[in-house]
């Protein structure tokens, strides 16, 4: 079927597409065709003495779609792949719609029910008619890239975007785009020698382009026109003043170039509500103050905001009522006292022009850090949480309690768990400390000194020690 060329499709499943949830029975869900219709009548059964329709919609590559006659009364579904009429020889399709829905999709594009060009249907196709069928789709991309290479040779300025090949591979439809007209027939010669088969050359606009190749479009959905939207109507640039849009084309531009098709969806509800509004076209608004300029217009919300000349920043919103009221009296040559009346508008509050560059401070590199504002006597007590308070105990002032609460801190700070682990052994051991090391007094000799040595270490010193006395020496 049509997931034989699936872009998703996966080699080690068999050509199953691998994002398909019908795994590749797409005719009867929809997973991979483009244009599907939903059959509100299919459930509803016909009057008395009315016969069924005998025309059926098939559709062929992307888009497009045509409708056939059953004249061998088959009994056909949505999904049945068969063979159609051609010339030369027949073309494989896959049934879209049957029924009645089928007569308002003629009606709809203004097709006779009763015409005699309305092509037949030959039979169901067989496994012979599909394996053909599948091996033509395989010959699309390689011919696709080689007539692309065949005009650039000849020097032609268009663009081959898409190739059809018919289900006999008897016959290949090339799809081009040009901004001029394009003398194609040396081409159509190099072609016809080069794949040996049947030639035929048709030109598509920009919108015709997208439809039939698809894309993802700026909203994030796929593209309306290759999905469901089948008559494409002119878009112009009113439609987006309309709707109070910036004339920006990069925004309002599509995948194929051209103006979104999306822009007339809304436009009749935009026009509806502009009845009401006042023709503003570059004028003010002349009062006591100033004049005053138009800045937006909210249409649903039905208010037009405006803003002196001396302040521009600031938007002042005002009703279509008092807007109109103040044009009346500006050509009276009467001057409101001011814009706004605050008897009638106290809900409308001036607004100033939000600050649309930094907004919600994404240009700040510390914006997720968390800044400590708050002083060290604002921060809870860890230590006197979990205590409880002494009945008998009176209650002291303010004052007081602050000056005891600075008095213990220090002590509850410094205070050692053993008592003698940092009492010194030595009491200069804190003046060393603090002083750089303590000189030691000189020592006295054996013979002078009265009473026994001490136990103290000797200090280092960088001359060299006295010799001991010897016995020879004088005492």
């Amino acid at each position: 079927m049509a997931c034989g060329t699936c872009s998703t499709g996966d080699d080690k499943n068999g050509g199953i597409p691998a994002g398909c949830n019908n795994n590749g029975s797409c005719g009867t869900g929809g997973g991979c065709n483009k244009l599907n219709v939903f059959d509100w009548l299919g459930n509803m059964s016909l009057p008395e003495g009315q016969a069924p329709c005998d025309v059926v919609e098939v559709r062929f590559k992307n888009s497009r779609k045509e409708f056939y006659r059953n004249v061998n009364n088959l009994t056909l579904n949505v999904g049945d792949i068969v063979a159609t009429e051609s010339s030369p020889g027949h073309d494989i399709g896959v049934v879209s719609i049957t029924g009645e829905l089928v007569r308002l999709q003629l009606k709809k594009k203004n097709i006779n029910y009763a015409s005699e060009e309305i092509k037949k249907i030959y039979r169901k196709a067989k496994q012979q008619d599909i394996d053909k069928w599948k091996e033509a789709q395989a010959l699309e991309v390689e011919s696709m890239f080689k007539s692309r290479t065949l005009a650039l040779k000849l020097g032609l300025q268009m663009k081959i975007s898409d190739v059809e090949y018919q289900g006999d591979k008897s016959k290949a439809v090339f799809y081009y785009t040009a901004d001029g007209r394009v003398d194609f027939r040396e081409l159509i010669k190099v072609m016809a020698d080069t794949f040996k088969v049947r030639i035929e050359m048709r030109q598509i606009g920009a919108r015709q382009e997208a439809a039939r190749l698809g894309a993802i479009g700026s909203c994030g959905r796929e593209l309306c026109c290759s999905t469901w939207l089948n008559d494409f109507r002119t878009v112009s640039t009113s439609a987006a003043r309309y709707q109070q849009l910036s004339l920006n084309p990069l925004k309002l531009a599509g995948q194929c170039g051209k103006l979104k098709c999306c822009l007339n969806y809304e436009l009749d509800s935009y026009q509806d509500a502009l009845k009401e509004f006042p023709e503003i076209d570059n004028r003010r608004l002349a009062t006591e103050k100033g004049f005053a300029f138009h800045q937006k217009t909210d249409i649903f919300k039905r208010v037009i905001w405006w803003s002196y000349t001396s302040e521009p920043d600031v938007f002042i919103p005002l009703s279509i009522a008092r807007t109109k009221e103040i044009f009346k009296l500006n050509a009276e040559n009467i001057k409101p006292a001011d814009l706004l009346e605050p008897k009638q508008f106290k809900e409308l509050e001036i607004v100033k022009q939000p600050d649309y560059e930094n907004v919600v401070g994404q240009d700040s590199l510390t914006r997720f850090d968390s800044l400590k504002k708050k002083n060290n006597n604002n921060k809870p007590k860890h230590n006197n949480n979990n205590r409880k308070p002494n009945p008998n105990q009176k209650p002291q002032a303010e004052g007081a309690k602050n000056n005891a609460e600075v008095k213990e801190r220090p002590i509850q700070q410094h205070k050692p768990q053993n008592p003698n682990q940092n009492k010194p052994q030595n009491p200069n051991q804190n003046k060393q400390q603090n002083n750089g090391p303590l000189k030691q007094p000189p020592q006295k000799n054996a013979q002078q000194g009265q009473g026994p040595k001490p136990q103290h270490k000797k200090p280092v010193h960088n001359h060299k020690p006295k010799p001991k006395p010897d016995g020879n020496s004088n005492a």
